[in-house]
């Protein structure tokens, strides 16, 4: 009988932070927190027709530089696609989005695990799609919104590693379709991210979990890079490697030599929450401690942090034992 595994992260203290007589190092377990599952949203899609021009967006930003809050001239803290390369303020929020050319008719909008994704045939101008994601402001944050708040149910579940599961996936969920090699490929799906497995006829289990991870493995490090890369220029530090790890007591580790470790299951996770323990374990290379100069860096960059660190501790993402 599979059982959710437990995590725990090495950096909770139980409380918000304090100074505390005998700071404990980074290899001190931390209380265990509630194991992760898999509840989370769906994809959604809608689409509509070109709209009235809107001014373009500047041209050239790459993604890291659209996912930079000095990118998005609002106040409040909104969503972003991993991957995005174009933005908007939509309804007071900023939204930052993954924009691709495709073969449909009409401007699409798709709202899955990693944010809001925008598709648009080739004849349409860049400023009409901004015309119509403006046009569709309030569905978009309303659908986002609703996505974030299923991200963060708490249902205890066990992964189910079979055709058609639900997978947690940057806190929302992308569906295996395990096909048998040399079986012919359904089309893809239109409206749910699908993770594909080629594998052999009648494949256990078990193969198809150890296929799946690698998918999420070879997910996970270029994105904790590029958050990485993002972070540590605030904070004023230099990291000189990452691994991923597959420990269960902890989310992260650094080494003052620049080495960070970051569990590769956080790919399961909303971006938010992988952004507090990238910054958590950035901080430890000024910080060796946890006491109240190391979350007052944390907090130069983070000023929430208080909030995605309560977030990852009722983090939920089945998986089973091995």
């Amino acid at each position: 009988m599979r059982t959710p595994l437990q995590f725990v992260l090495d950096f909770l203290t139980g409380g918000d932070p304090i100074p505390a007589p005998d700071t404990p190092g980074l290899d001190t377990p931390a209380p265990d927190i509630p194991a992760p599952d898999g509840s989370a949203s769906p994809k959604v899609t809608a689409a509509v027709s070109p709209a009235p021009a809107a001014p373009p967006a500047p041209k050239g930003a790459s993604a890291p530089d659209a996912l930079r809050p000095e990118a998005v001239p609002v106040a409040q803290p909104g969503y972003a696609h991993p991957t995005a390369n174009r933005h908007a303020v939509l309804q007071g929020f900023a939204v930052a989005y993954l924009f691709e050319r495709s073969r449909r008719r009409s401007i699409g909008f798709l709202i899955g695990a990693e944010g809001l994704v925008v598709r648009a045939p080739s004849w349409v101008t860049l400023r009409e799609v901004d015309a119509a994601v403006q046009e569709k402001s309030s569905w978009i944050v309303a659908k986002l919104q609703q996505s974030r708040e299923r991200q963060s149910a708490h249902v205890q579940q066990a992964i189910d590693w079979t055709h058609g599961a639900d997978i947690p996936y940057l806190g929302g969920t992308v569906r295996l379709c395990v096909v048998a090699r040399g079986a012919a490929s359904p089309p893809l799906a239109d409206t749910v991210q699908e993770l594909r497995l080629n594998l052999p006829p009648g494949a256990s289990a078990q193969q198809v979990r150890e296929a799946a991870e690698v998918w999420f493995k070879k997910k996970a490090k270029p994105l904790f890079e590029q958050r990485l890369s993002h972070f540590a220029p605030q904070l004023g530090v230099q990291w000189q490697k990452l691994s991923l790890s597959s420990a269960r007591t902890r989310w992260g580790s650094a080494r003052s030599d620049g080495h960070i470790r970051l569990n590769w299951r956080l790919i399961h996770l909303p971006l938010a929450q992988i952004d507090y323990v990238v910054v958590h374990e950035l901080a430890h290379l000024r910080e060796m401690n946890h006491g109240p100069r190391f979350w007052d860096t944390v907090g130069g960059v983070m000023p929430d942090y208080r909030t995605r660190r309560q977030q990852l501790r009722q983090a939920a993402m089945g998986v089973p034992e091995d």
